[in-house]
């Protein structure tokens, strides 16, 4: 039950995060801005970290989400949060090295994630063409 609690606390955060980046984008006339790059790196991070402790609290509860080549025995909930934020990271930013592969709900979850991860660039581009052309 503490599982999923946290899984949607960070779910929300997540969402939030997001919607915020895009409700509160304001560009003085510039095409790129010290403020939205420090925004953006903010909005990854606490995607990749809300996405790791949902990968993090459904491992730690025995949920499995990712096959891995090494088995540690038993997991620690320290481990686990490593773990999960290192395979959130190289979801969202889709290197994909191969030594962890999502398996179950994971799918879904990495799924989910790997699609914000290819959208946040793409809405960003068209917000700030849109704004940009509607300033001149």
């Amino acid at each position: 039950m503490m599982t999923i609690f946290i899984a949607m606390v960070c779910f929300l955060l997540i969402i939030g995060s997001i919607r915020q980046l895009f409700t509160s984008l304001e560009i003085e006339h510039h095409m790129f801005s010290f403020h939205i790059f420090i925004t953006l790196v903010l909005l990854y991070t606490v995607i990749m970290i809300g996405f790791g402790l949902i990968y993090a609290s459904l491992s730690v509860q025995g949920v499995e989400v990712f096959m891995r080549t090494v088995h540690h025995d038993p997991p620690s909930w320290g481990h686990e949060i490593s773990r999960g934020i290192y395979f959130s990271g190289v979801t969202l930013f889709t290197v994909g090295y191969g030594d962890l592969m999502p398996i179950g709900v994971g799918r879904w979850i990495a799924l989910i994630e790997a699609m914000i991860g290819y959208t946040i660039p793409a809405a960003l581009v068209a917000k700030v063409w849109q704004t940009s052309k509607r300033d001149s």
